[in-house]
């Protein structure tokens, strides 16, 4: 039985990217294709004898903008041959779902959502870049043409939540199952005490919203927010943050890990398909306080391991630490903990090796 692993870009170190590697440790004789790679930022965790770059690789290696080799995306994950492969995996957010197999090949792909560039965020990218406004109007009516018929090669679709799930239904008109993604709960030691400051660890890129973080605990200046990650607006939070707002920059996974055992809530102010850092926060037995919106919605129960805040501005957001504040002697770290460990590799792999199986129809030795 031979099988790959397709995932859009390698470009970076991110939750997609986790997915990945957990599926590679399910099927470690798999090959990886990918549209882009960057051995230095990825190579620890993906090494380049198991990676199979695209024909735009050269030109990313030589700094070509993001933004033209969008456009040449869809060409180029059509150009990888699969037909020495019996199942073919992707781990789709973009175009990975768009590769082409034939009868005798099995094609399985699990989405962390259709391409929100051109679908839900497409109206808030023209905002961001109005300057651009009439290519991106271009290039996305295209880019929705081809990834509504790309949606159809897939002979099984997982969806990595509800809200990415009702996605794949509006903008693909397409069936899902729900798996949701692995998260390596077994790092993470459950804590009952803390050190007295809030958490975020995310990048640092406009639509996480840190900004409204930050703003929130300016008016709140008796208690620290300690923000971990890196991205376009590290520099610009650096000069603004008030004096009880630290950030860190990126960190090692071992620091965050720390920074999680010891925090007293986590804060998540952004909308996400998933969410992997509430769920790493409470298996560290911490509370989430976070916008009551998509993903996080499947992961956070209310008053039991984290309070909601309604709306994405800093006074919601004081108004959800108010809260949290009220009922911080009520939350239970080691109920707190058993809520993540449903979300935990192992089941990830039990549930998602269930879904292989069902497509083959064979059970081999990896399996077993």
């Amino acid at each position: 039985m031979k099988i790959a692993i397709v995932h859009e870009l390698l470009i970076k170190l991110g939750g997609a990217e986790r997915v990945v590697d957990v599926f590679q440790q399910m099927f470690p004789d798999a090959p990886i294709f990918t549209l882009l790679y960057d051995e230095k930022k990825c190579g620890s965790v993906f090494p380049k004898e198991k990676v199979v770059s695209s024909s735009l690789n050269k030109y990313y290696k030589v700094g070509m903008p993001m933004s033209f080799l969008r456009t040449k995306m869809p060409q180029a994950i059509e150009e990888f041959n699969f037909n020495e492969y019996d199942l073919v995996i992707s781990s789709s957010s973009a175009f990975a779902h768009g590769i082409l197999t034939d009868t005798g090949t099995k094609h399985l792909c699990y989405c962390h959502s259709p391409m929100r560039y051109v679908w839900d965020y497409f109206f808030e990218i023209q905002k961001e870049n109005p300057s651009k406004k009439a290519m991106i109007q271009y290039f996305g009516h295209k880019l929705r043409q081809w990834d509504y018929i790309a949606s159809s090669r897939a002979d099984q679709v997982i969806a990595n939540s509800h809200t990415v799930q009702k996605r794949i239904g509006k903008f693909w008109n397409k069936d899902s199952k729900i798996i949701f993604p692995p998260v390596d709960t077994e790092r993470f030691i459950p804590n009952n005490t803390n050190e007295g400051y809030f958490l975020i660890v995310s990048a640092l890129q406009p639509f996480k919203r840190i900004d409204v973080a930050i703003e929130a605990f300016r008016g709140i200046p008796k208690h620290k927010l300690v923000v971990i990650g890196d991205g376009s607006e590290r520099s610009y939070f650096e000069k603004i943050a008030p004096k009880n707002v630290e950030i860190l920059g990126i960190k090692s996974d071992k620091v965050v890990q720390e920074y999680m055992l010891n925090t007293r809530a986590l804060i998540f102010p952004g909308v996400e398909d998933f969410g992997i850092v509430p769920i790493e926060a409470m298996a560290s037995g911490k509370p989430v306080i976070a916008l009551n919106s998509a993903g996080v919605k499947e992961t956070v129960i209310d008053g039991e391991t984290g309070v909601f805040f309604n709306q994405q501005d800093p006074e919601s957001l004081l108004d959800g630490i108010a809260r949290f504040l009220e009922l911080e002697k009520n939350f239970d770290y080691q109920k707190i903990r058993l809520h993540a460990e449903q979300f935990s590799k192992e089941n990830f792999k039990k549930q998602f090796l269930a879904e292989v199986k069902k497509l083959i129809g064979k059970v081999w030795k990896v399996i077993d």
